[in-house]
């Protein structure tokens, strides 16, 4: 703690703040780039004394002109990200997070109309400060976990005391109705990963039932709560698995099917399986095998596919559903519902997946994950019936492996009994085979892709598989050697499968990196997938391609593989193309007003989705089939003209 000062002396610390950011303003009236480290340690001392965060908010008009925030991302707060801001305010570098928390005070202040920002307005002000806090409810308890205790310089007290004072004036309701709002638009994106949603829902909980926390107008947090703590009437008070076992003894056929009834509908509804739900699947196995259909929620085809996989399906019950993998049961009814199973190789895989060996490599790594509540075999079972059933609920977190994912997710939709041959390899024999051009290529022995450790925050197939997936892609790199275009061209068929298109478009010229014909790219790409261009051909098989990704600002990011799903009218009349994001979140701005929608465009679950204009802005590379080529002169002059405007004010500014 800085002791210039006597902590009563809160008076000396602000006149202190005063003179060092007048200096401040004059040094940057001279220097653009002169330090601001004086300014943000005089911020952080006043920010300890009481009385401290009201001067702060009384002076956001001054350290905006001051220039504190020039020359940073904070400098734009229309560009800012809640996720980021979480960060910012965690982490141990105090600068950082001191001019996280006057940037805070500065939208406080937006959102409550005492500062007016030419850069956000006050309803984007206060849906940001609302989600940030909703991301840190951990801190709106009053108690600080130890980790924040022990963060040098009492900034852990700092953001305790910020969260404190925002709360007072922004109020618990809206912060819970902004986490209601994020819990439900990430699970609508049915992810196959749930854990930080759950522990979500679980602070939910916690508010709700802290009687010192005003919860009026929130029965959206309350479904979701319900949901997932007490979804029936014989668990509405959320007993624990044990006393519900016991309780299902003693139910009739006609409560039992109630049960089931409440515990499918909820989980088709949010997407989350509730741990009481793996409960009565197991009690009805052997008992009430007739009410397994309506447990599992299914319509009429996964009904027939149950009837005809009976024996296998009772057997994934028995052998991968526990309260620890109680969300499998969301990816074995999808399975059902998606007929995987009327592929006979698919049902003699997963015979060979309950029955295999895992290699002690594999079950450590299981173990270390997922822990040993179950043996490692359950959870990687339990994860391929996960990804089986929502092909596109798997993602990468944080990893750099998204060309390895985004083969997950066409596998488990398009070719499943390869999916379940590469995780027999993988998690029996440590190994995966492939071809490249007709030479075998094994993933033992081989060096590190770009991912340099292994992932850690996937699911179960992820885990075993991508960092076979991801050297190997690697390898078949190393071995294109120096070629006359992106090598991308020559890998993808050879990895993903025969479907991909073998026609290919890079945006760039790939010797100067400089844009390459522009105008003919987007109108290729128009004549390939755009109904009204190409004959009204639809996607057949899903294809990777890249984007050029932007932040919220539409400054460029990075390159990043996706898959084109379908192109489409959506019910607006507009054509928009329907794309899987294997990033966990595909609700993602790229700046420029072009934002990725999740739902209300037609989009189904885990589909992201843009206008094709929009879309194309940020395409950098894409496969189509060369002998389906359709009218590239047909292509509006002005829509390309547009796509290219996008492009050349973005990501590719200066390329």
């Amino acid at each position: 703690m800085n002791t210039e000062y006597p902590d009563s002396d809160a008076h000396s610390a602000v006149a202190h703040f005063d003179v060092t950011l007048e200096d401040f303003r004059q040094a940057r009236a001279t220097d653009p780039k002169a330090s601001s480290d004086d300014v943000l340690e005089s911020a952080r001392v006043v920010m300890t004394r009481q009385g401290g965060l009201d001067a702060l908010y009384a002076r956001v008009a001054h350290v905006e002109e001051a220039g504190v925030f020039t020359g940073r991302d904070w400098a734009q707060p229309s560009i800012l990200q809640p996720v980021l801001a979480v960060r910012s305010l965690r982490q141990s570098n105090a600068d950082i997070t001191v001019i996280e928390a006057l940037s805070e005070l500065r939208l406080l202040a937006v959102a409550s109309g005492d500062y007016f920002h030419p850069g956000i307005s006050t309803e984007q002000a206060r849906n940001f400060l609302t989600q940030v806090m909703a991301l840190n409810l951990d801190l709106l308890s009053g108690q600080m976990s130890e980790a924040d205790r022990e963060r040098p310089q009492l900034l852990g007290t700092i953001v305790q005391s910020l969260y404190q004072y925002l709360l007072e004036r922004l109020g618990y309701e809206s912060i819970l109705a902004s986490l209601v709002a994020e819990v439900k638009r990430l699970l609508s994106q049915r992810p196959i990963q749930t854990d930080s949603i759950k522990e979500m829902i679980s602070q939910i909980a916690k508010c709700l039932f802290d009687p010192d926390i005003e919860t009026a107008g929130t029965e959206g947090a309350a479904r979701l709560v319900s949901a997932l703590f007490g979804p029936t009437q014989g668990c509405r008070e959320d007993p624990g698995v044990t006393v519900y076992a016991t309780r299902l003894e003693a139910m009739d056929r006609g409560a039992l099917a109630r049960e089931a009834s409440d515990l499918a509908r909820a989980m088709h509804d949010t997407g989350l399986v509730s741990a009481y739900h793996s409960v009565l699947l197991r009690h009805l196995r052997g008992q009430h095998d007739d009410l397994i259909p309506k447990a599992l929620g299914l319509s009429m085809t996964g009904i027939d596919v149950l009837q005809c996989y009976s024996q296998l399906v009772y057997r994934l019950i028995d052998e991968a559903i526990y309260p620890d993998t109680s969300q499998a049961i969301y990816g074995l009814a999808m399975m059902l519902e998606r007929g995987t199973l009327f592929t006979s190789p698919v049902s003699a895989g997963l015979w060979r997946q309950i029955e295999l060996k895992l290699s002690d490599a594999t079950s450590k790594t299981l173990s270390e994950v997922f822990g040993d509540a179950q043996p490692p075999r359950v959870f990687l079972l339990a994860g391929v019936l996960s990804i089986l059933g929502l092909p596109l609920g798997v993602g990468q977190g944080n990893n750099p492996t998204c060309q390895s994912v985004i083969g997950l997710s066409m596998w488990a939709d398009n070719d499943a009994d390869y999916l379940l041959q590469l995780v027999a390899w993988a998690a029996r024999d440590d190994e995966v085979l492939t071809r490249f051009e007709g030479q075998p290529i094994s993933s033992k022995g081989l060096e590190s892709g770009l991912a340099k450790a292994p992932p850690l925050d996937v699911d179960a197939v992820s885990l075993i598989l991508v960092p076979h997936l991801d050297r190997l892609y690697m390898e078949m790199g190393r071995l294109c050697g120096e070629r006359d275009d992106d090598l991308h061209r020559w890998i993808n068929p050879e990895f993903y499968g025969w479907w991909v298109g073998h026609g290919f478009r890079v945006v760039v010229d790939i010797h100067t990196g400089k844009l390459d014909d522009y105008a003919g790219f987007i109108r290729q790409f128009y004549a390939s997938y755009h109904p009204y261009y190409n004959g009204h051909m639809p996607v057949i098989h899903p294809q990777p391609a890249g984007i050029a990704v932007t932040d919220s600002g539409g400054r460029y990011v990075g390159r990043h593989a996706i898959t084109i799903l379908r192109v489409a009218l959506d019910a607006k009349g507009d054509m928009r193309v329907y794309f899987f994001n294997p990033n966990n979140d595909s609700g993602q701005d790229w700046g420029q007003g072009i934002v990725c929608a999740i739902e209300g465009n037609d989009e189904l679950n885990g589909e992201a989705s843009l206008p094709i204009a929009e879309f194309a802005s940020r395409l950098y590379v894409f496969h189509h089939d060369p002998l389906e080529l359709g009218d590239m002169e047909a292509v509006p002059a002005e829509e390309v003209a547009r796509v290219m405007e996008l492009g050349r004010t973005s990501w590719a500014v200066n390329v």
